[in-house]
């Protein structure tokens, strides 16, 4: 840990015609640097309660022209903090700027799909001891030194999410996932809950014709009981192979306090893809445990499978947890993020939160969104709207509208398509799902 190093702010503004110095429409370097130094002043409020003073710049780079109309992001990381001093690496990037193409019209302007660097430098600010008014702020240590951009921390905007959550336009498929069958839905709750290999066979069907791409698979004993048995997921799954050719997910969460063993049961299957629980939860009145040697003991087993990993996150710090086991090598890339939202004593289900755990996802990867009760509708569809792909079905949800049961996952998934479709996003093949996750489909034997 380092005190105050990794602290990050970032500055907007749009740059008008006043800003323009060089044939009207070229904005000097110098605001640039000015807005770096409101940058700086930011960084040093907040972490010594004084706006210091800007000493001198190690380096300075123009990078690409701006002009007035465009809209700038500058960010400020602190590098290094000294008894006085505090190193800041400086990047300004363009997110948006006027077209100024023929034909058009003179206000026409594009956000861009990847912002454009224009300037970087590295400064030096001073605040007096005296003047140091706040104890030092402890953070994460980058590096204690930052010798060229080419170590630069890539700056985290706290206004615009980086481009592949907002800028970039959506893919044109979504993938659809059905959750059929759930841990803890009962029949007395709904009978519209498959048990028997038929019935979650006959099930996973009417979702693939509904429009979904993958089945998300549970298993049930003969009295509705929950259960990791390989040979009720093998039958499971023997069954839907020979109704529809979905993608099939099992799970390796099982039910709350399963060992090791029994949650990886389904992949003596070796299933095309399996789930990965990311973290201990609060799960309703129970805790779900998933201590880091057992999670790393899951991985271990799902890739032995052969199995494509998906990785549910039902905290911010189960993101962070999979991002360690990808850095430690027990996961491979692309990732495959499942954030669950809404579960009682869990994250909750709202816009900032699903915007902010995007935000920390790698740009190769895919994600999607499971959320519970009468969340699942309005974060799911947030979900499509942002880029991503959406989790349906009793697993998760009974409920068709407010107080209605739903007759299967089928119309839970048909109303996702259908929303889909209605923002210019089409349900994805089950071809198209294998090709954004990367399974190679297995044949028989």
């Amino acid at each position: 840990m380092t005190y105050g190093v990794g602290l990050t702010v970032t500055l907007r503004v749009r740059l008008g015609a006043h800003d323009a110095h060089y044939a009207g429409e070229l904005v000097d370097g110098a605001r640039m640097l000015g807005l770096f130094g409101d940058v700086a002043t930011e960084l040093l409020c907040r972490l010594d309660g004084d706006e210091g003073l800007f000493r001198a710049y190690e380096v300075v780079e123009f990078l690409a022209p701006v002009r007035a109309g465009d809209f700038i992001e500058a960010t400020g990381v602190v590098t290094r903090v000294g008894n006085t001093s505090r190193t800041i690496a400086f990047e300004a990037r363009k997110v948006v700027q006027n077209t100024r193409e023929p034909g058009q019209a003179a206000s026409a302007a594009d956000a861009l799909a990847e912002p454009v660097i224009v300037c970087r430098a590295v400064g030096t600010c001073v605040v007096p001891r005296e003047l140091q008014r706040k104890p030092r702020l402890v953070l994460p240590a980058l590096s204690a030194n930052v010798p060229s951009f080419a170590t630069l921390p890539e700056p985290r905007p706290i206004i615009t999410p980086p481009p592949h959550v907002l800028v970039t336009p959506p893919p044109s498929d979504v993938i659809l996932t059905a959750a059929i069958v759930g841990a803890e839905v009962t029949r007395e709750q709904t009978p519209h809950v498959p048990i028997t290999a038929a019935e979650i066979a006959d099930e996973a069907a009417r979702c693939r014709d509904a429009g979904a791409a993958v089945i998300h698979l549970h298993v049930r004993t003969a009295d509705g009981k929950a259960s990791q048995s390989s040979e009720l997921f093998q039958a499971a799954i023997d069954a839907i192979r020979k109704k529809t050719d979905v993608v099939i997910q099992t799970s390796t969460g099982g039910a709350v306090g399963m060992s090791v063993d029994e949650r990886s049961g389904p992949l003596a299957c070796r299933p095309e893809m399996a789930t990965l629980n990311c973290g201990t939860i609060n799960f309703g009145n129970d805790v779900f445990e998933n201590s880091r040697p057992l999670i790393r003991d899951l991985a271990k087993r799902i890739r032995t499978a052969g199995s494509v990993i998906e990785l549910e996150c039902y905290e911010v710090g189960h993101v962070d947890e999979a991002l360690a086991l990808l850095r430690e090598g027990a996961i491979p890339e692309p990732l495959h993020f499942q954030f669950v939202l809404g579960v009682p004593g869990a994250i909750g289900a709202r816009e900032d939160v699903l915007k902010f755990l995007v935000s920390q996802v790698p740009a190769n990867s895919t994600w999607g969104v499971a959320a519970v009760g009468r969340y699942q509708r309005p974060m799911t569809e947030l979900a499509m709207t942002l880029g991503g792909h959406a989790r349906v079905g009793l697993e998760d949800n009974i409920y068709l509208e407010k107080g209605v049961l739903a007759e299967g996952s089928a119309p839970l998934v048909a109303r996702a398509a259908a929303f889909a479709r209605s923002i210019g996003r089409e349900p994805a093949t089950t071809e198209r799902a294998r090709q954004l996750l990367g399974i190679t489909l297995r044949t028989p034997g």
